[in-house]
């Protein structure tokens, strides 16, 4: 039996639903206007259920319990489900200092916006216009100008204001490096990559920006072009970001990279393989992230991510794979982090960064439209009630949730429509019904010591918990191939990649079947422990069949390296269903 009381103070902010201009003031000012009520903790354990964590923080679920403002104490206890804990708005009158990778200490600017004690619930206006996101490599020269006029403008707004560009970049900075502690949880970040809340965080990070370089030119149909790298024709950075006269310039990209086409499977440096190779593996990646491993939706969306959670509970195909290798491809090698493209806390000053995610973004809308009309979304109200906080281009704070954000076209833009060569390029083994599992003389999961380093390649024989699986079962369940706790230090760029059955060990070609998928992460830095644990699972139903070793006891894992230090607490596999 346990008893706990708890005290703390939680902000509660008014809506105002007033459509004048909010008057900024800083955080000393709005302190003094924030309502609060006060929760104490104090616990009495006759089990471990309640129990202190190792940060002296309470369990979740029972912390929850005192926040009456925003979860009901008869709820929780007469509706399971209502023991839900959606991510909360940030506070913004405690935005604190984003944290230095290369100091591990304070910025030397402050990543934090305006504080207005205004807040407005927002409502999807009724699109009558769609605004038009066009590929980046097919834009005219009259949009060239246009989006260019427009950004200079952004530039040219006040300092203090929201909408600035230096202000919006900070965005990315103060979500994803620390700024922002979790409501009720002080010194707990919020975290808005590795998790379920990638896609919507950023659709709605675009869509407010796109709105305002809309409204700066007063054209309500202006849309972000694309950066259309899942496309051979689009696979090198869109010729407009390479004018060093236009306001969407930026010198702190690789200078190696300006004109040569990207590799969306880049390992930190240059792979000398062919542009036909390098357009091979990028297909496959695609093929891969896009619907090879994403039976189950958490495994292209992210793993859930919940009120009290610790950061980094696992990324979905698309966030730890392309949209990694964009970013680090992107970044500065002469920066001592990767600036601008190549770090979250820098990543938002490049307009690249925002056309690089409108096609992230696009990748979402894909992924559900290759479902058909009825797509499995997420139907979980920890994820729907999820919520943020953004400046709209009236310079207003609005308060938006994730249920908003699941439908472009409700959201009021369309995607200019290319062509999607990786949707048919299901790849080919390098070598059909491979005994390499049989004969690799490996050690089995349960035989190896965990956790394991991974320092080389190194190659385990994972047992099959059912084989032979009849149709109906697969579309049922997909098999999955779990990486767990895997180890890395979030300040690095990180990265393995996982093979299955690779007879010949040509690691540099991911455009076979064998190639099963990554683990990579774009480098951050926290308030919190560096070190985190998440968990990837990669499907691997259709792989077997293409390998034709759906009857086999065991598959040989081949964990190859490919960027700083890595350990795995274990490997297995597991059905999920679909």
């Amino acid at each position: 039996m346990s008893s706990l009381s708890c005290s703390w103070a939680v902000p509660v902010v008014t809506t105002n639903t007033t459509t004048s201009s909010p008057s900024f003031s800083r955080k000393p000012s709005i302190a003094k206007r924030t309502q609060r009520f006060h929760v104490s903790c104090n616990s009495t354990n006759d089990d471990d259920q309640n129990a202190p964590t190792s940060q002296g923080k309470f369990e979740r679920r029972n912390l929850l319990l005192g926040l009456g403002g925003l979860y009901s104490a008869t709820q929780l206890t007469s509706n399971p489900q209502a023991l839900a804990a959606p991510i909360q708005p940030p506070d913004l009158s405690k935005c604190g200092p984003a944290t230095n990778l290369n100091t591990g200490q304070q910025l030397d600017y402050n990543c934090c916006p305006p504080v207005t004690n205004r807040i407005i619930d927002y409502q999807l206006p009724r699109p009558t216009v769609m605004r038009f996101r066009p590929s980046a490599h097919l834009v005219t020269k009259d949009y060239i100008f246009k989006y260019n006029r427009a950004v200079e403008l952004m530039k040219a707004l006040p300092a203090d204001d929201p909408r600035n560009y230096t202000q919006q970049a900070n965005i990315h900075c103060a979500y994803c490096n620390g700024a922002y502690d979790q409501v009720g949880f002080q010194d707990l970040d919020i975290q808005v990559h590795n998790c379920w809340l990638f896609f919507p965080f950023h659709r709605w990070y675009l869509y407010f920006y796109e709105r305002i370089l809309g409204n700066l030119i007063g054209d309500p149909t202006f849309g972000l072009p694309f950066w259309n790298w899942d496309n051979p024709q689009g696979m090198t950075i869109p010729p407009m970001f390479n004018n060093s006269r236009s306001a969407i310039y930026d010198e702190k990209r690789n200078q190696n990279h300006l004109t040569s086409i990207i590799d969306l499977g880049y390992n930190g440096t240059d792979s000398g393989n062919t542009p036909l190779q390098t357009v091979g593996n990028n297909l496959n990646i695609m093929y891969s992230e896009m619907i090879r491993n994403v039976k189950v939706i958490e495994d292209f969306m992210g793993q859930p991510y919940r009120a009290g959670d610790a950061v980094n509970p696992g990324p979905g195909t698309s966030e730890r794979g392309s949209h990694t290798a964009v970013h680090i491809w992107g970044g500065d090698p002469r920066q001592p982090s990767g600036e601008n493209l190549g770090n979250f806390y820098s990543a938002g000053r490049d307009s690249l960064f925002y056309s690089h995610h409108a096609n992230v973004d696009r990748m979402w809308k894909l992924w559900r439209d290759l479902r058909g009309s009825n797509p499995k979304d997420f139907t979980d109200r920890d994820w729907l009630n999820a919520s943020f906080v953004f400046y709209d281009e009236n310079a207003r704070l609005v308060r938006v949730k994730v249920s908003d954000s699941v439908s472009n076209e409700r959201m009021g833009y369309v995607f200019q429509k290319v062509d999607i060569p990786w949707l048919n390029n299901r790849p080919q083994p390098r070598v059909q019904k491979s005994r390499v599992a049989t004969t690799s003389g490996a050690p089995t999961a349960a035989d190896v010591k965990f956790p394991l380093t991974l320092d080389k390649i190194v190659k385990i024989l994972v047992p099959r918990p059912k084989k032979s699986r009849k149709e109906t079962d697969k579309d049922k369940e997909e098999e999955l191939l779990v990486i767990e706790k895997i180890e890395v230090d979030t300040t690095k760029f990180v990265k393995f990649d996982v093979f299955v059955n690779d007879e010949d060990d040509k690691i540099d070609e991911l455009d076979k079947s064998e190639y099963a998928g990554t683990f990579a992460q774009v480098p951050h830095k926290h308030k919190g422990p560096v070190k985190v644990k998440p968990s990837i699972r990669l499907g691997l139903t259709e792989l077997l069949e293409d390998l034709d070793v759906e009857d086999d006891d065991s598959i040989l894992v081949s964990l190859v390296p490919r960027a700083g230090d890595v350990t795995i607490g274990g490997i297995k596999i597991i059905y999920a269903s679909k």
